[in-house]
């Protein structure tokens, strides 16, 4: 990929702004038409020619209106399964969850939260093997976002901001509910009980959540507290990385309030 400096491009759009063509700017400079159109494009919008346009406002920078459920929603997902990513190919960071396509619900409900956090933004669906990526663009994504960076989440420290635990403090299920929709899942386990001599079978549910990451861990367990919800470490291979909620008054208002991905 060729990138012109700051000077070319100062040339470019002032033969644009005199009345020249793309054709011939592009032909003249030797760069391709669709960059001299992209040019031109910011130009105008930046001086207020294009009607319509705008940079979609940002609830950390411009203070625009935040809809709250839904991104405590969306940051349990990011902090699941979500990715903030800068390809070079695009002048614009993405922000991806990862859905199986085994539920088609939950890529429903991610995009939907897409949406409501970002309403002036597109929003679409990447089709991987196996999966979707469920996509918006943003150039905000790292204010709302501010765990974003280098490396793997689990290697390094996931803190939230003030603002955003604030927003976990006032909608816990929300977060509770990304966060199993992500890394988590609700099943059927089973234990056998002697009873008169039988040995018989019982089944009850419980709700899993898997992540390596010790602090995201940490943020779950910490709101399941804050909600009464009973929790366990379940230990495998000397690894913490399980946390059960099979208490029956537990599970029933996890049933309540969060319930089985679809």
């Amino acid at each position: 990929m060729n990138f012109h400096g700051s000077e070319v491009r100062l040339r470019a759009v002032t033969m644009l702004r005199n009345g020249a063509r793309n054709a011939d700017v592009a032909r003249k400079l030797n760069i391709p038409a669709g960059t001299i159109s992209y040019w031109k494009h910011m130009d105008r919008t930046k001086r207020g020619e294009c009607p319509g346009s705008h940079d979609p406002k940002c609830p950390r920078c411009d203070r625009r209106a935040l809809d709250e459920p839904a991104y405590a929603y969306l940051l349990g997902l990011y902090l699941g399964d979500g990715h903030v990513s800068h390809y070079s190919g695009h002048r614009v960071p993405n922000l991806m969850i990862t859905c199986g396509n085994v539920w088609p619900g939950l890529m429903d409900a991610a995009e939907r939260a897409l949406r409501d956090v970002f309403p002036d933004n597109k929003v679409c669906r990447v089709r991987k093997i196996g999966c979707q990526n469920v996509k918006v663009y943003s150039k905000h994504l790292e204010c709302l976002f501010p765990q974003h960076g280098p490396g793997r989440k689990h290697e390094r420290p996931i803190i939230l901001e003030p603002w955003q635990q604030e927003i976990v403090d006032a909608h816990p299920w929300d977060f509770i509910r990304g966060l199993i929709h992500s890394d988590g899942c609700r099943n059927m386990n089973w234990t056998t009980r002697m009873v008169g001599g039988v040995r018989k079978r019982y089944e009850y549910p419980r709700y899993w959540f898997t992540n390596v990451s010790d602090d995201i861990r940490t943020l779950y367990t910490d709101t399941l507290d804050k909600l009464g919800i009973e929790w366990t470490h379940c230990t495998r291979a000397g690894k913490k990385y399980n946390i059960s909620v099979a208490r029956r008054a537990s599970v029933a208002l996890m049933d309540a309030h969060v319930g089985p991905k679809y």
